[in-house]
């Protein structure tokens, strides 16, 4: 367990910008993820004031999510957004060199994210948690913009990449236990999505 200097209000080195071009060229070379099996890379909790502690293990609960994360602090906890959870290569591109906690995702997995591989309700075995995936959109913010810049902005927002969630997804915990850094990720079901 590593606490990062991090909070709420910290913002990003503007010397690591990564324009859009070179966003959009890097993820053309990104090596394709994992469709049906990957690993968890990094679990991150939201302490008070947005601080950040990167965990080696937690155990998920339905009721809690990340127990001690900023989700449960919250008034009303909207379950559709308990675990924010990015694809680790695409965050490793978009933070050039920066701390992955920056962020503020709590899950960052080698596994393709998706709306195709992944569409709302399908299921996840974590460790030994099981996580669904959300329909609610995971969409970049201005504290995103702060912290990696316009151009990331606009690459996570754009129209052509939206279908991949390049800002991520968010999963809710339907049953409990306990997750490692490096414990497989494996797709339980897939829910199939309506195209009529």
């Amino acid at each position: 367990m590593m606490d990062i200097e991090l909070n709420s209000d910290s913002v990003g080195d503007p010397t690591r910008f990564v324009t859009l071009l070179e966003l959009e060229r890097g993820l053309a070379n990104l090596h394709p993820q994992p469709r049906a099996a990957g690993r968890v890379v990094l679990i991150v909790r939201r302490l008070l004031a947005g601080a950040r502690e990167v965990l080696n293990e937690i155990v998920l609960s339905p009721d809690l999510g990340v127990p001690g994360d900023s989700w449960g602090r919250q008034r009303e906890k909207l379950l559709d957004a308990q675990i924010a959870v990015v694809q680790a290569d695409i965050a490793k591109l978009i933070a050039n060199g920066q701390s992955l906690a920056l962020f503020g995702d709590s899950l960052f997995l080698d596994i393709d994210l998706s709306n195709e591989n992944l569409p709302p309700s399908s299921r996840l075995q974590v460790g030994e948690a099981v996580l669904e995936i959300s329909p609610l959109p995971h969409n970049g913010c201005l504290k995103f913009k702060a912290r990696f810049g316009q151009d990331a902005l606009r690459f996570v927002s754009m129209q052509p990449y939206r279908h991949l969630n390049l800002r991520g997804i968010y999963m809710r915990v339907t049953s409990a236990g306990v997750i490692r850094t490096g414990d497989p990720v494996r797709v339980l079901s897939r829910n199939q999505m309506d195209d009529t």
